[in-house]
């Protein structure tokens, strides 16, 4: 076989360095690196979670280097095998580190498909599967939320759905400021919880509004917003000269996944008539569940919804969508630019199968397909089932978590975000010590470095307001256990329970 391969051992008669032969022999190795590397080691529970090194001694480690000449078949390899062995194995059964977690296998096709056929969604003619099933998974995504009808895009985050939102109740509002700039508009106010992602003060920024101008609603000790000062600060907002325009609620926050209410925080924005906009990055994915998706009551009175697959449902990076109510086409009349060389007037089909114009970007991943592949195979069921089983295993791992000493939840969770504070012999009985709280901020960073630099796990933490570090557990993939939470409480035990010098 190899024989037969031009260029596998380099140029030959003439022919160019990789020619075809060569590069699908190198591509069926790699993926055998791959997945050995990636897909059994990195998801076999006996394996770290990463291989860690500073970077200086990664870098060592690691040949980066760019040269004139290009590198053989089996140097190639090499690097191949280094990128997976030194990454961080993000579908490992104890990575909880990030709100995304755990590899689908169907999905993982999709996204190697994508990559392969490397086309561009904006318009039918390059990509008329992809236009068809966007359009297919968009309807069935607003069907769950309750819109029989309505517009929605794939986007390259849920950071840039939320900018969507924003500037699209703008031009809603303010149709002149495409056209004229801000001068043509008033001041605007935006509302948002203490708690919501930090994409709605960036899109702020971004549009123009300013940061000054997102006023930020008080939340209650679960970290869900509350009506009653958002009611407040929207006549702060126009008592001091700022017209009101948006209202940005969360579905499941970041931190404590914390879900806000939806149904009277929509009570308030037809009382205005504002823009209501749904985060739900994180939490939408309780739509599919019968038992959960009470958490979201409300959201069908919702104007806008950011949503992201590649969380909660295994659907892999990327893969966000923002949903509208709106069937006036409002998303494209916001950001088209009617590009003569793209969107021709005259073209041989239907011009509204090109969906470009609804983006404020030009090329446009595909990540349609990664979903939709998965979705086939498991159908709705299967991911209403893996919902159901990670709301499971949170439950579990609080009521475990009640039953060792030292460990304190932040508050009782709403959804999969388990919060607390490990608190180490040496801190126990001490909490009326003036540098108690002080001393218990160390431990979660502490804890953190030693679970890195062993490898075992990976578990994020951080301050929220007055109160001081703390875990932050996220329960994502269907394919961990409840041997992996027991192993969890016992791995952080063992790492934090000799803490008192470092403290």
């Amino acid at each position: 076989i190899l024989e037969s391969m031009n260029g596998v051992n380099g140029p030959q008669n003439g022919q160019p360095h990789l020619d075809h032969a060569d590069g699908q022999y190198f591509l069926t190795e790699a993926y055998k690196v791959i997945l050995e590397e990636v897909l059994c080691k990195g998801t076999d529970v006996k394996e770290k979670v990463c291989d860690w090194h500073d970077p200086e001694e990664l870098s060592a480690l690691l040949d980066l280097e760019l040269r004139e000449g290009g590198e053989s078949h089996h140097q190639l390899l090499q690097r191949v095998r280094d990128v997976a062995k030194y990454s961080v194995k993000t579908n490992h059964p104890r990575f909880f580190n990030q709100l995304f977690a755990g590899v689908d296998y169907h999905s993982l096709a999709g996204r190697f498909l994508t990559e392969a056929l490397n086309t561009s969604q904006y318009t039918y003619e390059v990509a008329p599967v992809f236009v068809l099933m966007e359009n297919v998974m968009l309807t069935k995504l607003r069907s769950m939320v309750g819109w029989p009808q309505g517009d929605g895009i794939f986007c390259p985050g849920g950071s840039v759905s939320n900018m969507y939102a924003m500037n699209v109740a703008r031009y809603r509002a303010y149709p002149q400021v495409k056209v004229q700039g801000l001068w043509a508009v008033p001041r605007l106010a935006a509302f948002t919880s203490q708690e919501s992602h930090y994409s709605l003060c960036k899109a702020a920024s971004f549009l123009g509004i300013g940061l000054d101008n997102v006023f930020m609603v008080k939340v209650n000790e679960r970290g869900c917003m509350i009506p009653e000062d958002l009611d407040e600060k929207i006549e702060l907002a126009r008592s001091q000269g700022a017209v009101p325009f948006l209202v940005s609620a969360t579905s499941g926050t970041t931190i404590q996944g914390a879900f806000d209410p939806l149904d009277r925080i929509a009570d308030i924005c037809d009382k205005n008539k504002l823009w209501m906009h749904v985060d739900a990055a994180w939490g939408g994915s309780v739509l599919f569940s019968k038992k959960h998706k009470h958490l979201m009551k409300g959201i069908e009175r919702a104007d806008s919804l950011a949503w992201n697959p590649h969380k909660m449902l295994l659907a892999g990076l990327q893969c966000c969508v923002f949903l509208l109510k709106d069937n006036t086409d409002l998303l494209k009349q916001c950001h088209c630019a009617n590009a003569t060389y793209l969107f021709q007037q005259d073209k041989f089909y239907d011009m509204r199968m090109d969906t470009g114009d609804k983006s404020v970007q030009c090329g446009r991943k595909v990540d349609c397909l990664k979903l939709w592949l998965m979705w086939k195979a498991v159908g709705t069921e299967g991911l209403a089932e893996r919902v159901d089983k990670v709301f499971k295993l949170a439950r579990y791992l609080v009521r475990e978590m009640s039953k060792r000493e030292g460990f304190q939840l932040v508050n009782e969770p709403q959804f999969v975000n388990v919060c607390f504070w490990y608190i180490p012999p040496s801190l126990r009985g001490k909490e009326g010590n003036n540098d108690y709280q002080e001393k218990l901020s160390k431990v979660a960073p502490v804890i953190k470095e030693r679970m890195m630099r062993k490898g075992s796990m990976m578990v994020g933490y951080q301050p929220l307001r007055e109160k001081v570090n703390f875990f932050r557990m996220v329960i994502i993939s269907p394919h961990i256990s409840q041997e992996d939470m027991d192993f969890f409480l016992d791995e952080i035990e063992r790492l934090g329970k000799d803490l008192y010098n470092a403290l």
